[in-house]
């Protein structure tokens, strides 16, 4: 194949050669051969040739005709391209009526030689883009048994890419066999020599028949439930499924590229059952550019995501707080390696350390602080209440004391849909948060607000990375119920929550997302282990162990007395304020610190209790034992 330079080497001979050619066939449909015979011997001719060559190659040049690859080009570039010679002709009859008759031949001559151009240019670049696609209809037919067979699903853009990409790449081990396509118009046609079978239903007929290898979804605008429909047709085949990048992701790396290096699995968050969440980002850099701005947790899944969310908008300096050195560290890294001249700063440090906050907070003046430390692990939490009580309720109380104290504009809490009638410890601890921040809201003029939403895709220790661990290691996934149900978020969908919440703000609100229809946990550990290329309960068992100590069947976002508002964002909608009395809240809160230092638990979940109403916890177990024994008496 040749390469660029070449390319347009061989493209700009070709334009001298039928400029020349058309002058001179233009002598011989005005005139007899004898007459023209002449003319050939002028120099007026000649004159005129040169002039013609050297002012369509400039108008040629100046529109970057030559960047373009003709084995590539579209309708669009052919039109446009008939349309630069039609003003190069104008220019050329123009310089004809200028110029002097001795010097240069008649309008009328250059007109009829400016349409004979037309045909030849353009004709000659529509004869190379024919015979290199027929070149490419006819490679799939030849390729080599050993190479896999791809089935195509959609017929737009994402397949032509495809297909184009396989055609021209040796690299490329796919025989592309057949594209589906519910579009009724194209059913029965071809896609660069591949033929388009029909609709979705024909998914697992075409497999058999065609001796499929592969699925790839070719369909980069799919982002609702059709995609999530499609894959599971396609699973039924039993076949490995690939997708393309999305159209935002095609843009960054360009359409140009290699179609084949981007095609991947098909991963989980591809299947969320909702269309990601749409920034104003113009609104995001005013809030950001400039600004002091403090992430605590910055290591975690969510604060490192933050991180790098927020240096995109250029804030002044970026304080990342964590306790936790090992990610930070890595997080340090990977930052200034894309951020050279940021101003980055690492505290290794704990949000229960009240001196430590204190002395980032007069040193640094943090104008925005993300409050993302937080212990989250539910069963964990049920056996270590006084830690999640020390971590998460004192933490927060800390850190948003400290902000006060320095006067910074907003404090955004990272919460968690677990704070709604929350049946274990970890949740309560995080309602008790969010009364935190509204109770300092009524005394402070920083503007505090919480952000709540559920489970997140890939977060250190999530349900995804343990079932992938389980898969890795062939062992059952292990389930609590078949019909518990989550709302699920990706990372980077968590935290432009959180960011957009910062523009949002006006203190006291606690925002939600719109996350669409909470998903089952016995499904997504289907897709896992058909997304791995296995077969459930074949290669892969799921085994149902019951519910842990304070699991919920079903997760809510907000609490009935909350209420819901709409914000800018259709995916982002605003709790109204429950606000509490400071006073209240700090007698309770002394009564939390004297119970996280007692070894009974059970104790401190009582105490819990009386400060989160809703908290819906087990009685304890002599408890249980009497309203058991009062249960019979009654029936007796």
């Amino acid at each position: 194949m040749l390469n660029a330079k070449k390319q347009s080497f061989y493209a700009i001979v070709s334009d001298i050669l039928s400029i020349v050619l058309s002058y001179l066939l233009t002598l011989h449909f005005r005139f007899t051969l004898e007459e023209a015979l002449p003319i050939y011997k002028t120099l007026m001719l000649w004159y005129n040739i040169i002039i013609a060559v050297v002012l369509y190659l400039s108008v040629y040049l100046c529109n970057n005709i030559y960047k373009n690859i003709i084995k590539y080009a579209s309708i669009r570039y052919f039109i446009f391209f008939g349309l630069i010679n039609a003003c190069a002709g104008i220019m050329m009859v123009a310089i004809s009526i200028i110029l002097p008759p001795k010097i240069i031949l008649t309008f009328k001559y250059n007109a009829l030689a400016a349409i004979i151009i037309i045909f030849f240019t353009v004709g000659i670049r529509g004869m190379i883009r024919i015979i290199s696609t027929r070149k490419e209809t006819l490679f799939f037919k030849k390729r080599q048994k050993c190479y896999k067979n791809l089935l195509i699903i959609g017929a737009g853009s994402g397949a032509e890419w495809v297909i184009r990409s396989i055609a021209k790449s040796n690299a490329a081990n796919y025989n592309i066999v057949g594209i589906i396509d519910d579009d009724e118009n194209k059913k029965n046609k071809f896609v660069f020599g591949v033929k388009v079978f029909g609709g979705r239903e024909k998914i697992v007929s075409v497999c058999r028949e065609k001796n499929v290898d592969e699925i790839l979804i070719a369909i980069p605008s799919l982002e609702d439930l059709s995609k999530q429909r499609i894959y599971s047709m396609c699973t039924e085949t039993g076949l490995p499924v690939k997708t393309l990048p999305s159209i935002n992701e095609i843009v960054e790396t360009s359409r140009n590229s290699d179609a084949t290096k981007h095609i991947r699995d098909v991963k989980i968050e591809d299947l969320l059952a909702r269309k990601p969440i749409q920034l104003n980002n113009e609104q995001l850099h005013d809030e950001i550019c400039g600004k002091v701005i403090l992430v605590t947790g910055g290591g975690g899944s969510i604060g490192s995501e933050l991180c790098r969310q927020i240096l995109k908008h250029e804030p002044k300096s970026l304080i990342i707080f964590d306790i936790y050195e090992n990610n930070a560290y890595d997080l340090q890294l990977e930052l200034l390696a894309e951020y050279p001249d940021v101003d980055l700063k690492v505290v290794i440090a704990s949000v229960r350390d009240l001196d430590k906050l204190e002395q980032v907070f007069k040193e640094y003046r943090p104008q925005l602080v993300f409050h993302a430390a937080a212990h989250k692990h539910v069963p964990l939490m049920e056996f270590n209440p006084g830690e999640a009580i020390k971590n998460n309720v004192f933490g927060t109380y800390n850190v948003a004391k400290t902000a006060d104290k320095y006067k910074t504009e907003r404090f955004i809490l990272i919460s968690t849909d677990k704070a709604v009638n929350p049946t274990n410890i970890m949740g309560a601890t995080k309602r008790i948060c969010e009364m935190i921040i509204q109770s300092m809201q009524e005394i402070s003029k920083t503007e505090f607000v919480a952000v709540r939403f559920g489970n997140v895709l890939g977060s250190s220790g999530s349900v995804i990375p343990l079932f992938k661990k389980q898969i890795e290691n062939r062992r059952p996934i292990t389930v609590t119920h078949k019909d518990i149900t989550r709302f699920f978020m990706t990372i980077p969908e968590a935290a432009q929550l959180v960011l957009q919440a910062a523009c949002y703000a006006k203190g006291g609100e606690i925002f939600v997302l719109d996350m669409g229809n909470p998903i089952k946990i016995y499904d997504l550990a289907l897709n896992l282990i058909r997304l791995s290329g296995l077969k459930p309960f074949e290669d892969i068992d799921i085994k149902i162990i019951g519910l842990r100590p304070g699991e919920k069947l079903y997760e809510e976002l907000l609490m009935d007395e909350e209420g819901l508002k709409k914000t800018e964002n259709s995916k982002i909608y605003i709790g109204n304020p429950i606000f509490i009395n400071m006073e209240t809240l700090t007698k309770t809160l002394e009564k939390l610190k004297t119970a996280m230092m007692s070894d009974d638990k059970e104790y401190i979940k009582d105490i819990v209790a009386q400060v989160v109403p809703t908290y819906i916890r087990k009685p304890r177990q002599n408890e249980q034992e009497k309203q058991q024994k009062s249960d019979k008496t009654a029936e007796a």
